[in-house]
């Protein structure tokens, strides 16, 4: 039975954290695309199905790492709080992706010198990549809600 519950979990995480990358990476090429745009780059529809595509491949290895790691902090410090305080998982699940993303955005800025993300450059675009993070905290706290009410 443990394992199972392993499992479920870890599908759960995985669901979470791949749901977070591509919205992010989405945002993220959204946004470069449209300061191209501003300086008078035409881009057809074409080249911005490429460019997704390239963005989400090319990130991967390295945003959709840095999502997984700051879920994996942030969904074990929600996680206590919720048993030890009875807090609203949705909303708690929810914060934590957003706040993880969001500080691991800021963590890479000393260490790099540069923001990783040219689509998280501008205030918009910034925060567009925490709700990216807050979005898949949601998904996560539905899987789990679902999952339990299920053993019920």
């Amino acid at each position: 039975m443990k394992l199972y519950f392993y499992l479920r979990l870890c599908t759960h995480f995985l669901v979470a954290v791949i749901f977070a990358f591509v919205l992010a990476s989405l945002f993220h090429s959204q946004f470069v695309m449209a300061e191209l745009t501003k300086v008078g780059v035409e881009i057809l529809f074409n080249d911005r199905l490429s460019m997704n595509l390239d963005d989400l491949l090319g990130l991967y290895p390295t945003y959709g790492i840095v999502i997984a790691v700051s879920y994996f902090i942030s969904f074990i410090v929600a996680g206590l709080l919720i048993k030890r305080y009875t807090l609203s998982p949705n909303i708690l699940y929810c914060l934590a992706g957003g706040v993880g993303v969001t500080v691991a955005l800021l963590a890479m800025h000393p260490i790099l010198e540069i923001t990783l993300l040219a689509g998280a450059r501008s205030t918009f675009g910034f925060i567009c990549q925490s709700l990216a993070g807050a979005m898949g905290g949601v998904v996560f706290a539905n899987l789990r809600i679902k999952q339990h009410i299920a053993t019920q």
